[in-house]
């Protein structure tokens, strides 16, 4: 059966909030979604270095709590806390910057819900510019990623954004209808509305290839 990415997306929430870490502002973009399987098998997929290369980047390092971890061409950092199969969080450095990722397993009756809350102090001229999309699309992807390997393990090998999937058509929707997800999740949040979609429209022309950043990669990478 044909992956349903409708569907995914349906089931995919996402939120904005304003937070503070050592006294300066920051924004936290929240990603979640319900996979028909159990915690165990989730974190497995998640912390598992062979698994996780399948669906989202290779990764090196000492991946216990204290240790540190490194994705091939993209972030790296420290191992901050570890509780299988319930709670991971990193300190998430890229770019000469360093923000902070917490994913939370939280088993219910059809699956496990899988929560991301990715957070970071905003960058003059790219937060305003790309709003919290510049991170949400990337996490966006990641959950997709996800998804189609929980959905078919035995031979999904790559994150879509790896492969020609990422100029196809399916792709093109993906990008408008999650930059646009993040700009009403801006709005819900308090950023004015034409401000919300402005950033949304440069995210997705970002995503879609149209633009270049200007400070840096943006999405999972750059977030």
């Amino acid at each position: 059966m044909p992956f349903d990415l409708q569907e995914h997306l349906a089931r995919t929430s996402r939120a904005v909030e304003a937070g503070a870490r050592d006294g300066a502002e920051t924004q936290v973009v929240r990603v979640a979604r319900t996979y028909p399987t159990d915690a165990r098998d989730l974190w497995g997929a998640l912390t598992e270095p062979d698994r996780l290369a399948r669906w989202f980047l290779p990764v090196s390092g000492d991946l216990r709590e204290g240790g540190r971890y490194q994705f091939e061409g993209n972030a790296g950092g420290t191992i901050e806390a570890c509780v299988p199969p319930e709670r991971l969080e990193v300190a998430w450095e890229y770019g000469g910057a360093v923000s902070w990722l917490a994913v939370r397993l939280i088993p219910e009756p059809d699956g496990v819900r899988t929560e991301l809350a990715h957070e970071a102090h905003p960058t003059p001229g790219f937060s305003d510019r790309y709003g919290p999309g510049a991170a949400g699309v990337g996490w966006d992807l990641a959950f997709l990623g996800l998804a189609r390997y929980v959905e078919d393990p035995q031979t999904f090998r790559a994150p879509p954004e790896s492969d020609r999937w990422a100029s196809s058509p399916e792709a093109m929707d993906f990008y408008r209808a999650t930059s646009d997800a993040w700009g009403r999740a801006a709005v819900r949040a308090g950023t004015p509305e034409a401000e919300a979609f402005a950033a949304a429209e440069a995210t997705r022309a970002f995503y879609a290839g149209e633009e270049g950043p200007e400070n840096g990669g943006g999405g999972a990478a750059g977030a």
